[in-house]
């Protein structure tokens, strides 16, 4: 990812050429994969591919190039990769999890606990199997409210789903998630479990979450580019906690609302940004808008800063 010193040079056309440039020649970038980034990248006026190990400027790996190599390889000051070192300490759902309730607790010890409340845009959530008996402990206080269980490294809404009572998670418990007695077990998949957000702001009836889009140039000094192009993802039917297992009423992932009854692939289930923000406007005002974005924003930035040490 490049920084933002030297974008300008990186981008910079020689006359009427259409070219990025490194000084004075073309950027060398190399690719492991045969999907549409590639297709993006060699449509880039200018850019050559190659396929050297070390005669490149930017390199599109894949996550094994990264974990065998990172800590035994040595970079040129012009040459990027996309990933951060220990990226999934923000990736994967619980390790996230784990450094938000890290930085919290540093904040309201050096800051005092008002400050810490600034944390308090995530619901409460535990990391199964390690934490069931916390998690336990903390149901029985709060009976009858929805919980909602999520793999901590799968996408597109798959293994996710909601319940109200311990029992339904017994089948769940009983197999993968007994103590690993047997050494040559392969361990179980981890999961977060979270308090399901009850009252969300709905619109039109229905859910929606914001998918935005952040480019880290740095960690030292933090440095953060936001996406204006972000957009909006609607469930395709009305909310309602009297069918929790309808996942067209509670996951807004597009790979799960594609496959609803009476999903139009031509409008699909999204709004850009810009609309979202054009409905709230008419709604809420233009002022109290810019609050919620800037929330959103500060957010980022927690998120970012949670997990700073493991990328030093």
């Amino acid at each position: 990812m490049m920084s933002k010193q030297k974008v300008p040079s990186y981008m910079q056309g020689k006359g009427t050429r259409n070219k990025a440039l490194i000084g004075d020649r073309e950027i060398r970038y190399k690719c492991s994969l045969q999907n549409t980034i590639i297709d993006v990248l060699r449509s880039r006026p200018g850019w050559q591919e190659v396929y050297s190990d070390s005669d490149w400027d930017f390199y599109w790996c894949d996550r094994e190039w990264l974990h065998q190599n990172y800590d035994t390889t040595f970079l040129q000051e012009h040459q990027k990769i996309l990933h951060f070192r220990n990226h999934y300490e923000l990736t994967r759902k619980n390790l996230m999890v784990k450094n938000l309730k890290r930085l919290k607790k540093q904040t309201e010890r050096e800051l005092g606990k008002a400050e810490g409340q600034s944390f308090d845009f995530f619901p409460t959530t535990y990391e199964l199997p390690s934490e069931y008996h916390i998690f336990v402990e903390e149901f029985k206080r709060n009976p009858g409210l929805v919980w909602i269980m999520k793999p901590a490294a799968k996408s597109q809404g798959r293994g996710i789903f909601l319940f109200r009572r311990l029992k339904d998670i017994t089948d769940w418990k009983k197999g993968e998630y007994q103590p690993l007695t047997d050494p040559n077990r392969e361990v179980p998949e981890t999961y977060v479990v979270q308090r399901y957000i009850e009252n969300p702001y709905l619109i039109g009836g229905r859910k929606f979450d914001i998918r935005l889009y952040v480019l880290v140039v740095s960690y030292n000094p933090l440095k953060v580019w936001v996406y204006r192009g972000g957009f909006a993802r609607f469930s395709s039917t009305r909310f309602s906690l009297d069918s929790i297992e309808d996942t067209y009423v509670h996951l807004t992932n597009v790979a799960v609302q594609k496959t609803a009854p009476d999903y139009d692939p031509d409008k699909g289930c999204k709004w850009s940004t810009q609309q979202l923000r054009q409905y709230l406007n008419a709604r809420h005002g233009v002022d109290n808008v810019k609050k919620i974005f800037k929330g959103i924003d500060n957010i980022i930035i927690k998120s970012l800063q949670c997990p700073e040490n493991n990328h030093q």
